[in-house]
């Protein structure tokens, strides 16, 4: 299969469908390699596909599994040797930066002395953001504000005083503790964005960093429906949604016939991605996914069951326990009766194995994470485009700083034109 590269978001609309259909197209064929978790499936299907493949992931060191997960464009290159479909990935995933000015960024950052209760990585993306949605010419509206840290960010920038709307309680009063605090011409409303009555004014510019799953659904929908002149956002969270299967929002999506059908464990796929996770973190996914797999070996042989036994997520003093504690933990909430003389050993070092065999399968997985997550926003960026808005999608920040660092920015088709110097 090979797939003509992505057309550039600069182009007239038609660029933004064809660019959906590719990535579409190359997800479709490519579904082997991606649908099924490693983790619950030991051998999936893939690894008999394509032997070669499978026996060089396999051989990975752990040093090569680190660089591969921190670098997957790197991990394509390399497969494309065995699968050479792998090598359209990174055409079909590169966005163009929404301003590569970092003067723009250091200026749009709220200095750290103004920055209380927000911790140094959310300051930076707030003013990454900030940067790239410049200039601001509408009443600004910050969509699930929390404390208000992106809404004290952007209120440096606007030429009208900023509103936050939020439903808890508790970080609406302390972000207004903190926007009187230091002067800011901010005001933070307790309200549910769920709500059936709310509604949008058409003179303002809807923004949200960060908005998990259905609240940036909700985002697109009201900004769309009351016709807001403009609504930026970066979503995240996609698999944070009240309905079973995702599907899609713009008409042309829909009427696709060979458009994907995701479930919520394949949109979770989407972000599964820890580069800001501090090395304490890791650690302890690490070893709790560990026993998780010695257990689910465990299960599987008691049992006489081929098959993987979900169990909920652990209470946090099992973090500090040991292996076996675990595991009785687990039977007990699965009903798997455990005997007397297990070697609880012999299924720790099962689980250790197995997580290894895990890392380097996961590593194919994970090339679709990107591609994933762009052909859900794409899917935005086309709805938006049917109800009016000139739209445009790129990046805000570098991976590093936030592997969730895509940015949509649409503005009504009558409205106020986006700078040239914000969107390069």
């Amino acid at each position: 299969m090979t797939i003509p590269p992505a057309a550039s978001l600069h182009d007239p609309a038609e660029s933004v469908y064809k660019h959906w259909q590719q990535l579409n197209q190359w997800l479709s064929a490519h579904q082997a390699l991606w649908r099924t978790a490693p983790f619950t499936d030991p051998r999936p299907d893939w690894t008999v596909q394509y032997p070669e493949l499978a026996r060089y992931i396999e051989g990975l060191s752990d040093r090569a599994c680190k660089l591969f997960d921190e670098h997957p464009e790197r991990l394509a290159e390399r497969l494309s040797e065995f699968l050479p479909s792998l090598g359209e990935r990174q055409s079909l995933v590169t966005l163009p930066p929404m301003t590569d000015q970092q003067e723009i960024v250091a200026a749009s950052t709220l200095p750290e002395t103004r920055a209380t209760d927000m911790p140094g990585r959310k300051r930076l993306q707030a003013g990454a953001f900030a940067a790239a949605v410049q200039p601001l010419a509408h009443p600004v509206l910050d969509w699930c504000c929390g404390k208000g840290h992106l809404a004290r960010t952007l209120a440096a920038q606007s030429p009208a005083p900023v509103t936050g709307l939020e439903w808890n309680d508790a970080l609406v009063m302390d972000g207004n503790r903190l926007v009187r605090r230091f002067n800011d011409d901010v005001t933070l409303h307790r309200q549910d964005v769920m709500a059936p009555d709310l509604t949008l004014s058409e003179s303002v510019h809807g923004v949200a960093l960060h908005a998990c799953g259905d609240l940036h659904r909700r985002l697109i929908r009201k900004a769309s429906e009351h016709s807001a002149a403009r609504v930026s956002f970066s979503p995240c969270c996609y698999h944070l949604t009240a309905t079973a299967d995702y599907r899609p929002m713009s008409d042309r999506a829909r009427a696709c016939g060979e458009a994907l059908a995701l479930n919520r464990n394949e949109l979770r796929l989407a972000v599964q991605e820890t580069v800001t996770a501090p090395a304490r973190v890791r650690a302890e996914t690490a070893r709790i996914s560990g026993w998780r797999l010695g257990f689910d070996g465990l299960q599987r042989a008691l049992r006489g069951v081929d098959d993987y036994l979900p169990v909920p997520s652990h209470p946090a003093r099992l973090a500090g326990a040991d292996f076996e504690t675990f595991c009785r933990w687990a039977a007990e909430k699965r009903g798997v009766a455990l005997p007397a003389g297990i070697d609880f050993h012999h299924w720790q070092r099962f689980g250790e194995r197995r997580l290894s065999q895990v890392r380097r399968h996961d590593l194919v997985r994970h090339l679709f994470r990107r591609p994933l997550e762009l052909w859900m926003v794409l899917d935005y960026a086309l709805f938006l485009e049917e109800q009016g808005y000139q739209v445009m999608v790129g990046t805000f920040c570098d991976r590093a700083l936030t592997p969730r660092n895509i940015l949509v920015d649409a503005v009504r088709a009558c409205g106020t034109p986006l700078a040239p110097h914000s969107h390069p």
